[in-house]
């Protein structure tokens, strides 16, 4: 059976009470929207910790019945019977709260910011980058959350050299981190006569929305540049005089945009700057506490190859877990659930490794 921490899970259940008692007080703004989202947090563990401490005092009681010679006959066929359910239930029960009590990404419940760009495969490869697009779209439709692009730049033939988008909800980083890296694409391309496989590739990257309590960006550290865009045009491109270029001086990281304002420009120039310092400091910090060790998932280098399209074979395969499914229509038009559940249970399975070996 999981092994739990028992000290832990009466630490959460005290500190449930202690926030139930002070909303129960009265609001008091800002700070009581804080107590409401750890409280709305914490409910659902502490719920399963009620329901696991209730089916062993359950357990217990069938165990003083069986050890008790005065039990008549009938109660304790009653408790052999009811014995191997509860104690299922319990094991169970363990085996939930071991992963929602493993330690937690502080980005999880944050948004996210999305950037595609095409690989190698010219326009090929600026087309897939386009599905690829309008799969996370989907995707992010159907789970209640909002689309924004900051910025884009349209392939030749279609789709986008490359394109970048806020997806903002609760919990969007959570679902997406695991879809950083090169994603590769075979088909046959509508232009290609002969009926021949192209072989293209796109890269994706999730970024946690950084806060301003997260990373401050000084003024003296960033270079301001305005310019005309340029870009094929389209949906998501808006030709202006305003569009803003933002260098970060001490990291090199550049970044434009080219909306309607300078002012709108500016303002999301910077969001994409952030998210990129943000993950920079949370790479370095996961390489000094994960120096001997690479994570189940992917080392988070943006240049692995994670995953392949087969068009012809209808088959997706990821191939840092060695999953294969033959629903490649169905994952293009959004349905990436299973993937994603795949690849946060194999990177639960890593923690659970980490920590018995820890112990």
């Amino acid at each position: 059976m999981a092994v739990l921490p028992i000290e832990k899970m009466r630490e959460l259940e005290r500190r449930y009470s202690e926030i139930e008692a002070r909303m129960a007080a009265g609001p008091d703004s800002d700070v009581y929207v804080k107590l409401a989202s750890e409280y709305a947090e914490l409910g659902p563990v502490v719920a399963k910790i009620r329901e696991y401490e209730k089916a062993t005092a359950e357990l217990e009681d069938l165990d003083t019945l069986l050890a008790d010679k005065a039990t008549d006959r009938e109660m304790r066929e009653m408790a052999e019977l009811d014995y191997p359910d509860v104690r299922d239930r319990i094991e169970a029960l363990a085996a939930d709260m071991q992963i929602m009590l493993l330690p937690k990404d502080a980005a999880d419940e944050k948004s996210a910011i999305l950037e595609i760009r095409a690989g190698t495969g010219g326009s090929e490869a600026a087309l897939f980058a386009g599905d690829l697009f309008r799969m996370y779209e989907r995707y992010a439709a159907d789970h209640n959350w909002k689309v924004e692009v900051l910025s884009a730049s349209e392939g030749e033939a279609g789709g986008f050299k490359e394109i970048i988008a806020t997806i903002s909800g609760r919990g969007v980083f959570s679902r997406l981190k695991f879809e950083s890296g090169v994603h590769r694409v075979q088909r046959v391309p509508e232009t290609e006569s002969g009926g021949r496989i192209h072989t293209s590739a796109a890269t994706v990257a999730v970024l946690p929305e950084a806060e301003d309590i997260d990373i401050e960006v000084r003024n003296e550290d960033i270079r301001i540049d305005t310019m005309r865009s340029s870009g094929a045009g389209g949906q998501h491109v808006n030709t202006t005089d305003s569009a803003v270029r933002i260098t970060h001086l001490p990291t090199g990281i550049v970044v434009t945009s080219s909306e309607k304002s300078q002012h709108q420009n500016r303002a999301k120039a910077m969001q994409v700057l952030k998210a990129r310092l943000y993950d920079m400091e949370r790479q370095r910090a996961d390489q000094e506490r994960s120096a001997s060790r690479k994570s189940q998932v992917g080392s988070g280098d943006r240049s692995e190859r994670i995953r392949t399209y087969n068009f012809p074979q209808g088959r997706v395969t990821d191939h840092r877990i060695n999953l294969t499914l033959y629903k490649l229509d169905r994952m293009m038009i959004g349905e990436i659930d299973e993937v994603v559940d795949a690849l946060i249970a194999d990177y639960q399975a890593g923690q659970l490794a980490s920590l018995s070996e820890a112990n």
